[in-house]
């Protein structure tokens, strides 16, 4: 058959060209052609635009940018129906992919597949109208999603499990580095335990939270016997950008080996977002800091606008807090200093945390995302083909 695939930035490059792997796996005269990225061009088929195109998030660049975001909006409606594809297959990215959605059902006919669905339970959650009206078949990656769409909604979809897992799963059964090596191959010390600092992936998170996390870790990394703080560096952000943050400070990075970093950390300092999941489903104590500006008026829209509890996949998935999120009004040094000591080795809540993280591990189950998506989206087709 031949799929039609839109992802419109890194995540979803990433995520699409697993399952695309996954759908050449099943279907083996599978043809793509795709809006998406370097991940996606490397399983084959016919790029149609590079994910860059779009990419343009938040109010002010997406202003700036209206006339191309709108020009490419409409040739991608035009290269579809030249196409004619057997389906097309939407990946996260709402603001662009229910625009297409809605043109594809209204004027084409195509099926329309959503593969990580959108995360409307956050917020704009009236996307559900859209969302009932354009979208064949929704294929979610987070197990409470199930209950939201389904039952508050009466919209079936299909969870097909969390790629997070399945990828935390695989490193785990094949890493087994000793702590000493880790250590003696990145220029750190054995001996002293490690506190993980994730401060992000985008530039504007990593100015806002390192700081404050340093400056709140700082205490337990005053000798040679303490801590020894080792930032994750995300491969997007190069070395000078960081360096101009790290100066003077006995901070330790290490680039593109997070999950390594992870397995020999004693606790970690988490931004929101999946390394909050990540770091869980490694077995890392943490703490989830955010910072974001009015921090008052981000807590009273949180507590009246934003329709969920938490903003950590940890404490979504389980429906309970697992993780202190100290995001908004309650990121602090202080905040940060206190939820640290509760958590490192010899404390109480350390025990508390981890049982909580089975909990979680449990819910998110252990099928592949992309093979159980793949094979039911094929399945679906067929039996439209009959």
């Amino acid at each position: 058959m031949k799929y039609y695939l839109i992802a419109g930035e890194a995540s979803g490059d990433l995520h699409a060209s697993r399952l695309m792997h996954s759908l050449k796996e099943q279907d083996t005269a599978a043809t793509f052609r795709f809006i998406g990225g370097d991940m996606m061009a490397a399983e084959g088929g016919k790029p149609f635009r590079h994910y860059k195109d779009l990419a343009y998030m938040g109010f002010i660049p997406v202003l700036l940018h209206a006339r191309t975001i709108l020009r490419n909006m409409a040739q991608c409606k035009e290269d579809i129906m030249r196409w004619a594809p057997d389906v097309v297959i939407l990946v996260d990215y709402p603001g662009f992919n229910l625009s297409i959605a809605k043109f594809v059902h209204a004027k084409v006919g195509t099926p329309v597949f959503y593969y990580i669905s959108p995360k409307i339970w956050a917020w704009k959650e009236w996307r559900i109208k859209a969302i009932r009206r354009d979208i064949n078949e929704l294929f979610s990656i987070l197990p409470f999603e199930v209950d939201f769409f389904e039952h508050k909604h009466h919209y079936p979809i299909h969870y097909v499990g969390n790629p997070t897992a399945e990828e935390v799963k695989t490193f785990r059964d094949n890493y087994h580095e000793s702590k000493e090596a880790f250590c003696l191959r990145h220029g750190l010390d054995p001996k002293r335990p490690i506190l993980a600092l994730l401060a992000g992936s985008r530039k504007q998170e990593i100015k806002d939270n390192l700081p404050t996390m340093i400056t709140a870790a700082l205490p337990y990394c005053q000798d040679e016997k303490g801590y020894q703080m080792v930032l994750a560096g995300a491969p997007s952000i190069d070395d000078d950008y960081y360096s101009r943050i790290l100066k003077g400070q006995p901070v330790s990075k290490v680039s593109e080996e997070t999950y390594q970093l992870l397995s020999h950390a004693a606790a970690a300092l988490v931004t929101s977002g999946t390394a909050t999941l990540e770091t869980a489903l490694l077995g890392v104590p943490q703490v989830v800091c955010y910072k974001t500006p009015v921090g008052p008026l981000i807590r009273w829209a949180f507590n009246h606008i934003i329709q969920c509890r938490f903003i950590s996949l940890v404490n979504l998935i389980a429906d309970k807090e697992i993780v202190t999120e100290l995001f908004a009004d309650r990121f602090s040094v202080k905040n940060i200093r206190h939820e640290l000591d509760r958590i490192l080795p010899g404390q109480p809540d350390r025990a508390t945390m981890l049982q909580g993280y089975q909990l979680v591990a449990e819910r998110l189950g252990k099928q592949s995302a992309p093979d159980t998506a793949a094979k039911e989206m094929i399945e679906i087709l067929n039996k439209k083909a009959r």
